[in-house]
């Protein structure tokens, strides 16, 4: 079997940046999973003793807590750093930091917010819970969304979650200057997301079979994989090369391979030498 790579894949600055950190603090433990992929977890409790916390309650005093990548609630890390008197380190990326104060910024100045995303992610989470009026933050995945919205101000701000498609954001921010006096837009999907998603659009035109490695739950990593869709219809999602089944790859000469932003290097490379293999 030929197998083909992506021309960029893989890990991001941010999942890199929080990686790093965890590893520098032994004993600690993370505040919600630090990124979507358990077999990285799992290694850093593994090599590192770095546990994981599901909730506020479970945190002790001085206890040394890693704010996951995705962020937390405003709430939720004031509380950690006033009342449980933790040692907080933040891992949460700088692109997600940053629509977090867009919102702060812009509710302050009485504008409505819009948040393209998934309501349920927690990065979308922690993002809203900046806005100073929660009534007046709206989250949308698409823009059938629009019409059950009412906003209190004529005036939009509007950021997207870091891993969203730019096609829908663009379709949303369109339907929202037709019906909206002023619209502030802020481009908040990350480089890294665009160059991923371009390079498997291009692979997955490409092979006869494209494999999508990630954690299943993780939102970028889910994207990848629609994309592929798009032109190759044998394409799998797997999180580790235990998952690989022989029969996707019957008849099939050309193996493509890209992976999400929280899949690390040594997790792809198992899966490589598999598919080389059949």
């Amino acid at each position: 079997m030929q197998v083909k790579l992506a021309s960029s894949y893989g890990f991001c600055f941010g999942v890199k940046r929080a990686i790093k950190i965890a590893e520098s603090y032994e004993n600690s433990a993370t505040m919600g999973p630090l990124i979507h992929n358990q077999n990285e977890i799992d290694r850093l409790k593994n090599n590192f003793n770095v546990g994981l916390y599901n909730n506020l309650e479970e945190v002790k005093k001085d206890d040394t807590v890693i704010i996951r990548t995705h962020g937390i609630p405003k709430d939720d890390l004031k509380n950690l750093k006033k009342n449980k008197a933790a040692k907080v380190i933040n891992a949460t990326c700088p692109f997600v930091t940053t629509p977090q104060q867009i919102v702060k910024k812009m509710s302050k100045e009485n504008y409505s917010i819009l948040i393209f995303g998934d309501s349920t992610h927690p990065e979308v989470k922690g993002v809203k819970s900046y806005g100073e009026d929660q009534e007046d933050v709206h989250v949308v995945m698409s823009v059938k969304d629009l019409n059950n919205i009412k906003f209190k101000h004529d005036k939009i701000a509007t950021v997207a979650q870091t891993t969203k498609k730019k096609e829908v954001y663009l379709e949303i921010v369109n339907a929202l200057i037709l019906k909206n006096k002023e619209v502030r837009v802020f481009n908040t999907i990350c480089d890294a997301t665009f160059e991923n998603q371009d390079a498997a659009r291009d692979l997955s035109k490409e092979v006869d079979v494209m494999i999508v490695i990630g954690g299943k739950n993780s939102s970028n990593t889910k994207q990848l994989q629609a994309i592929c869709l798009e032109n190759c219809p044998d394409s799998y999602l797997i999180e580790n090369s235990k998952e690989l089944n022989s029969n996707w790859f019957k008849n099939k000469k050309i193996c493509g391979i890209t992976a999400g932003a929280s899949t690390p290097d040594w997790i792809i490379q198992e899966v490589v030498n598999q598919v080389e293999k059949i």
